[in-house]
């Protein structure tokens, strides 16, 4: 099932895509400016991970360290995440995949490549063991520390993904990466949600700073329809007016990351 506004996102999304892959592969001149156009997002975000660790890393160590003084634990939480599908990409007319089938095959079955994604950790240490059979977010989950409490109101405790920018696992700015478990049932539930995978995830995107935390099917069809918007029309321009836009978020106004 989808809803109406994912469901028009998606046939927008799709008919450009048709456009781009025409004949297989798409007009040179197209190919060429795609390419120039992706080359320039991925600077951007790396070029701002570099400068938004350099600029909170005192921060980070006041955080690992209040992480570690105020429970018991790993002061990091480590979670598999859904990437970037890059055979998805390809039979969408963009550059090639990787040149080893078994790692393509692989990629498809999970809806693309699974990488580690790195948070501050918010909850009490055994009790975020089995954060994975969470589909919606609790706010007001009473697993979750006083200090995580306040990373997560402030979104604080995804500062660490700026080093998974720096691996090449994500983007500043992308639809928000999957666990591989909800990922499988939101794939069946919500016909566009694999068409996510089309680019690198991110730290913050479209539909974070224009949705709160999903809460139901609903939500995550205008995500998605969200996302799909963001995939047309993407470029570092609406990458940086992203950018700016999450910073209302990150104190607290609106939105979600």
């Amino acid at each position: 099932m989808i809803g109406p506004a994912a469901r028009r996102a998606y046939g927008q999304a799709d008919e450009e895509i048709r456009t781009v892959s025409e004949n297989g592969t798409g007009s040179t001149t197209h190919r060429r400016g795609r390419l120039a156009s992706d080359r320039n997002v991925r600077r951007l975000n790396v070029l701002v991970a570099v400068f938004g660790i350099l600029i909170s890393l005192p921060l980070m160590v006041l955080i690992a360290l209040a992480v570690k003084l105020t429970s018991s634990g790993p002061i990091l939480y480590r979670q598999a995440r859904v990437g970037h599908n890059r055979r998805r990409r390809r039979r969408s007319g963009g550059r090639r995949g990787p040149s080893d089938p078994d790692i393509g095959r692989r990629e498809e079955n999970a809806g693309g490549r699974i990488f580690t994604m790195y948070k501050f950790r918010t909850m009490t240490a055994r009790s975020q063991e089995f954060e994975a059979e969470e589909v919606w977010a609790r706010p007001d989950d009473q697993r979750i520390t006083r200090v995580g409490s306040v990373l997560r109101r402030h979104r604080l405790d995804e500062l660490p993904q700026l080093f998974n920018v720096l691996l090449g696992d994500m983007n500043v700015v992308g639809p928000r990466p999957e666990q591989p478990a909800i990922f499988q049932r939101l794939q069946d539930d919500v016909e566009a949600y694999p068409e996510r995978q089309r680019v690198l995830p991110g730290i913050t995107g479209w539909a974070q700073v224009n949705h709160a935390y999903d809460q139901s099917l609903d939500d995550v069809c205008r995500k998605v329809a969200f996302d799909l918007e963001y995939i047309r029309r993407r470029s570092a321009m609406e990458d940086l007016r992203i950018m700016a836009r999450t910073l209302p978020v990150m104190v607290g106004k609106k939105g979600a990351l």
